[in-house]
């Protein structure tokens, strides 16, 4: 399920970025760091606009600056018994062209959406893992 969280973090910048640009990238370093990563509960999809970044406080000894910039991002949390849509049957790569298949009457090549229910989720840090199934009503290959 996605959900909108407003969330923070401590950005360092060294001083060689420092003067009237600093803002912009301080919000590119936020993008490149954050974006697409795993929290270990919930994945990261989008940073949001809403940013409010400190004043900068430098670190003795080493002269880059922290700033905590707070913002908005939009997340993704898989639940048990949610149903999704990636690609997750056995992959067959000396089929032409290689592909994902059942061995029965499902073949799922790039590209193809696939509709699938989770049956279980484990979370670790940095990283999730899931178990699903497509074998109920209304799941497997989706026609678009």
């Amino acid at each position: 399920m996605f959900f909108l969280h407003e969330l923070e973090r401590t950005v360092t910048l060294h001083p060689s970025f420092f003067g009237p640009r600093a803002k912009e990238f301080l919000k590119t370093r936020l993008y490149e760091d954050v974006e697409g990563t795993c929290t270990g509960q919930y994945y990261i999809v989008c940073i949001l606009d809403s940013f409010i970044i400190s004043e900068g406080r430098v670190v003795p000894g080493s002269g880059v600056a922290e700033y905590t910039i707070q913002y908005r991002a939009v997340v993704w949390r898989p639940f048990k018994g949610e149903t999704l849509i990636p690609p997750e049957m056995k992959w067959d790569p000396n089929a032409t062209p290689p592909q994902f298949t059942d061995n029965k009457d499902q073949v799922i090549e790039k590209g193809t959406h696939v509709r699938l229910k989770l049956m279980g989720t484990r979370s670790d840090v940095g990283g999730m893992f899931s178990i699903g199934s497509i074998r109920e009503d209304y799941l497997g290959s989706v026609i678009t």
